[in-house]
């Protein structure tokens, strides 16, 4: 098997899609982080649904097959969206998840309708907006990388950048704000970099898969270590890895779309690493829960024994 992917690397298409994943996924897994420790999962996916409608008017405005002007449609929707969901929350009763939920159908069943209609275009079977769906991590090319390195460069800078305080605002946002620190502004950013990663990679895996990306690293790593900072590499790790068997496995295996199994590798590290991690990990808990039950039959058995024998001291004392 080394020899079979030491020829498919040989191709320089394909070590273009390999590149363009592992720096699809170290990415998502970094950003993703935050998202993940700020209990908002769901925004990943809403924004990935969201930039559906944005990629469908791009191409109805312009009438021509462009991956940037399509990414720049999806990065519009996308931040319209964030601004949807903020308006929502302040402006009535409804929760955040439940303002996530609302933007996810309202902007996925839009992109739909005219997704629909633009196939039953003139040219749309030409446009090859289906393919935004699912992604098609194929049809990456050295530009899309170049575009994916940058995406992944701003990620890794701005959460260097401002690191201590994406922590106090994914930890404790009361705190933050108590120290003066711009919550708003700082929530803002995150879900713009949030954007910009799904943006990035709806190519590979589509509007659909994209959120998993950024939830199931973040929640593998979080299963392995309690600092921010390793968690933070581990995911991005995570992501790479996925993106990387995703692309080997696709290439091996014909008619094997790289998007799906991108995210079924993630999935598999995720189940992995829930039931190995030596802390968090189910075989440890349970191995820790029997290791304290055995403990406390001890402890039992060995108090019983000695009250037996105390018992049997005053007995003889008595006779």
């Amino acid at each position: 098997m080394w020899n079979w992917i030491v020829a498919i690397l040989s191709d320089p298409n394909t070590r273009w899609i390999l590149l363009g994943c592992l720096l699809l996924g170290f990415s998502s897994g970094i950003i993703g982080t935050f998202t993940f420790l700020r209990k908002q999962s769901l925004m990943g996916d809403t924004l990935a649904h969201a930039a559906l409608p944005g990629i469908c008017i791009a191409f109805m405005l312009t009438e021509t097959k462009s991956v940037g002007l399509f990414l720049f449609g999806a990065l519009v929707a996308g931040i319209v969206a964030t601004f949807g969901i903020s308006w929502i929350t302040r402006y009535s009763r409804i929760k955040q998840d439940a303002a996530m939920g609302i933007v996810l159908t309202v902007f996925f069943g839009i992109g739909v309708v005219m997704l629909t209609r633009i196939q039953h275009g003139a040219s749309g079977s030409q446009s090859g907006l289906d393919k935004y769906l699912f992604g098609q991590a194929a049809s990456m090319v050295m530009t899309d990388v170049y575009v994916m390195g940058g995406v992944c460069l701003v990620l890794l800078i701005a959460c260097l950048a401002w690191f201590k305080e994406f922590k106090l605002v994914s930890f404790d946002p009361g705190f933050a704000r108590g120290m003066g620190l711009p919550v708003a502004m700082l929530e803002q950013l995150i879900l713009l970099l949030t954007v910009i990663a799904v943006v990035a990679g709806i190519q590979a895996v589509g509007v659909v898969l994209v959120a998993a990306l950024l939830v199931t690293p973040a929640a593998a790593a979080r299963c392995w270590t309690d600092s921010l900072a390793f968690m933070v590499l581990l995911a991005g790790i995570f992501g790479a890895l996925s993106g990387a068997t995703g692309t080997i496995f696709s290439t091996l295996v014909p008619n094997l779309p790289t998007g799906p199994v991108t995210v079924l590798a993630a999935t598999v590290l995720f189940i992995g690493s829930a039931l190995l991690a030596p802390r968090r990990g189910l075989l440890a808990r349970r191995l820790r829960s029997m290791q304290a039950k055995s403990a406390y039959m001890r402890e039992e058995r060995a108090t019983l024994q000695t009250l037996a024998a105390q018992r049997n001291q005053q007995e003889r004392g008595e006779m």
